[in-house]
């Protein structure tokens, strides 16, 4: 049978980067079937809403979804259940994406683009696991309201469960398992009751099924720490919902850019994944062309590893990036002057080379 991927370009430098992510999938999966709906802003303009029930029901009959990125200053005044950000919440939710991938992987190539020296990032090779349906972002109840006194209150919820911690820990020690055989588990268990049942659960999880996986807990704020300290001590890092969030943006940047950086949202065994570039809409670029491509085509890369099965044409990409990345070719965030498409075009002849050689 024929698989499908779902396109989601979105707004702002999302349908830039996704048009890069068509050119490399037509040469490498020519029997891909394409589809594409719109999502975010431009599904509000156009639809009302930012992700109609039409494209949630065609994302959930997908094998894979690739989305661009979402949001802009031109929808701050929408309703907040309606603003391009609660398209996607929604779409991880119907998609039931409990855990997000995260690799921070620094190219040799890019090593001196990093924040840090290379001494401290050559070699880096980090994994998050988030936990993606749960946390601070979905629990109840959330609401700001106005108090006796005139001034206002804003509460969010913090709520974890034992399956929910469970399920997206047994994903981190599976990877762990074919990578280093380490997971350190971030939380705050020293002031957090949600962080305190994090790491029980984790402990207890560890003890029962993957007691030959090596297992660090680390306090979140001393891993912020640790991580522009010595990056390279960490493997498989899990971690929850709002400081998976925050930590793997940070670790972004010890790879050279967020423009380098893919990223995987997993659920059930056979559900389709929901893959994306973490650079997010980037409006102040949006239309200039200069935006840098590579994270969506990683995407597309690990869409290829993890949902479509196809591990040797995912190696295939990864191995055309890096050739890319070692011939010299840059865009603006990485010290370069190619534009998007330029980039585009130096990963399309590096899977050439090959297939001409081979």
């Amino acid at each position: 049978m024929t698989q499908t991927l779902l396109l989601l370009p979105g707004d702002g430098i999302g349908p830039e980067v996704i048009a890069q992510v068509r050119r490399v999938a037509q040469v490498v999966t020519p029997d891909l079937a394409l589809d594409e709906r719109d999502f975010g802003g431009i599904s509000y303009d156009r639809h009302g809403v930012p992700i109609t029930d039409e494209a949630i029901a065609t994302a959930q009959a997908s094998d894979a979804v690739l989305m661009g990125a979402v949001g802009g200053p031109q929808w701050a005044g929408v309703e907040r259940s309606k603003r391009p950000e609660m398209g996607l919440l929604g779409l991880r939710k119907a998609m039931d994406v409990f855990a997000n991938l995260r690799p921070a992987l620094c190219f040799d190539a890019l090593a001196d683009a990093s924040s840090l020296k290379r001494e401290l990032v050559a070699g880096l090779d980090i994994m998050f696991v988030r936990e993606l349906t749960g946390g601070v972002y979905f629990g109840q109840p959330r609401f700001i309201e106005t108090l006796a006194d005139g001034q206002r209150r804003g509460v969010d919820t913090q709520v974890y469960t034992t399956s929910e911690i469970e399920r997206v820990s047994r994903v981190a020690f599976e990877l762990a398992r074919g990578r280093g055989n380490k997971v350190h588990s971030l939380e705050k268990s020293n002031v957090m009751e949600t962080g305190l049942l994090w790491r029980e659960v984790v402990t207890d999880l560890h003890r029962r099924e993957y007691a030959d996986v090596t297992l660090e807990h680390m306090l979140a704020d001393n891993a912020a720490m640790q991580l522009v300290r010595q990056p390279t001590q960490f493997d498989v890092i899990l971690t929850d919902n709002l400081f998976g969030d925050v930590l793997s943006d940070e670790a972004a940047q010890l790879t050279g850019s967020l423009g380098m950086l893919p990223s995987a949202a997993l659920g059930a065994p056979g559900k389709p994944g929901l893959y994306e570039p973490i650079h997010g809409s980037a409006p102040d670029i949006a239309g200039q062309g200069v935006a840098n491509p590579l994270a969506a085509i990683l995407s597309f890369e690990m869409a290829l590893r993890w949902s479509l099965g196809r591990a040797e044409t995912a190696d295939r990409v990864k191995a055309a990036v890096e050739a890319a990345l070692a011939a010299g070719a840059r865009t603006r965030d990485l010290g370069g002057s190619l534009s998007t498409a330029q980039m585009g075009d130096a990963v399309l002849g590096a899977l050439q080379g090959p297939s001409r050689a081979g």
